[in-house]
């Protein structure tokens, strides 16, 4: 059973459009209150093929005004090209940016000098509050590039340079980014757990068999850094969307399907 004292939202749904679908409504809605409220919105994407459906279908969203959304993005692979299609800022102008007019869209740029562009980030990041993440989990559990052997769930960083490990680079290899373990970059800058966990609200999405397992210990594991989206369940509003595949090995009566 979940802990009962988390407040984490868990949705199912029967397939990957599906989920994303609902997702994107629920960032959708965040978007609007937040413009409602203070005239305008900073949001930080997560960019991963598991994004794609949520990214497509917030973009057809209405009575949003996109030119009063601030993106930013929550990882980047350090010593790419800066061409590359596997840069993940390269990925989400393709799959978002340059689909909305944005008011501002930063960038994550790592090289020359990795830990200058991170500071400089995380004081992006701070001249105001975050209002939504949409993310991901990882095979291995982590939370943007914040993977086992490196997560910190009370770092006192914002954004910082890290390793990453074999598990989560492989991962990059089979969801189609690279072809071989060899081309995947063994450094990244990632925002941490405490500056995702600042946002006002969290929307995550998770489809496929492959992280069924990573879905199960986010769920039952106890809370730390072995697997970094056990935090999830710390914040107040986040919501799990995932498709029937992730959900494979939960027990029913946890979730909400439809």
């Amino acid at each position: 059973m979940l802990s009962p004292t988390s407040a984490l939202n868990i949705r199912v749904k029967d397939d990957p459009i599906m989920a994303g679908r609902a997702a994107a409504a629920e960032a959708a809605e965040a978007l609007r209150r937040a413009q409602a409220a203070q005239g305008s919105a900073r949001v930080v994407f997560a960019a991963a093929p598991s994004q794609r459906h949520l990214l497509e279908a917030l973009a057809l969203e209405e009575e949003i005004d996109w030119s009063r959304v601030t993106a930013f993005h929550m990882d980047e692979y350090i010593g790419l090209d800066p061409g590359a299609p596997q840069r993940f800022g390269n990925w989400l102008r393709t799959a978002f940016f340059d689909r909305v007019p944005l008011e501002a869209v930063h960038l994550i740029d790592p090289d020359p000098a990795p830990e200058a562009a991170a500071g400089a980030y995380a004081r992006l990041l701070a001249e105001g509050p975050i209002d939504l993440v949409c993310l991901g989990i990882g095979v291995n559990g982590h939370l943007a590039f914040n993977d086992p052997p490196v997560a910190d769930l009370d770092d006192p960083q914002e954004v910082k340079v890290v390793e990453l490990d074999e598990i989560c680079r492989r991962q990059q290899v089979d969801d189609g980014g690279f072809p071989d373990l060899d081309q995947v970059p063994r450094r990244a800058i990632t925002l941490t757990i405490p500056r995702l966990l600042a946002a006002d609200r969290l929307v995550a999405v998770v489809s496929g068999k492959y992280k069924s397992e990573a879905v199960r210990r986010t769920l039952y594991d106890p809370i730390g850094a072995a697997c970094p989206a056990t935090a999830l369940r710390t914040h107040p509003r986040c919501t799990l969307y995932l498709d029937a595949d992730a959900a494979s090995l939960l027990p029913s009566g946890e979730t909400d399907e439809g």
